[in-house]
């Protein structure tokens, strides 16, 4: 999907850049994203916050959720995490 219609640039390449590391500001300089009319910011932001390395428990929680369908429950999940989760 485009986010930033005026720089055409779509939510795959944020999320990868994303991935890689780099934070909201770091991706606006190298990819130009939201510099224009602005109207992507939002939507650009969301993406980078979901695809963002630095909290990789997100998706694991939710993947995890979706999997077992039940409600999820803190007090049994944490124990359920691999350690590995938490070595980044």
């Amino acid at each position: 999907m485009i986010v930033c219609v005026c720089r055409r640039i779509s939510d795959r390449e944020i999320a990868r850049h994303a991935r890689a590391g780099l934070d909201f500001d770091e991706i606006q300089f190298e990819l130009g994203v939201a510099t224009q009319c602005g109207q992507c910011e939002g939507c650009a932001r969301d993406v980078v916050a979901q695809c963002s390395t630095r909290c990789p428990t997100a998706n694991i929680k939710l993947a995890s959720q979706s999997q077992e369908g039940s409600s999820w429950n803190t007090s049994q999940s944490a124990l359920q995490l691999s350690p590995s989760v938490w070595y980044w």
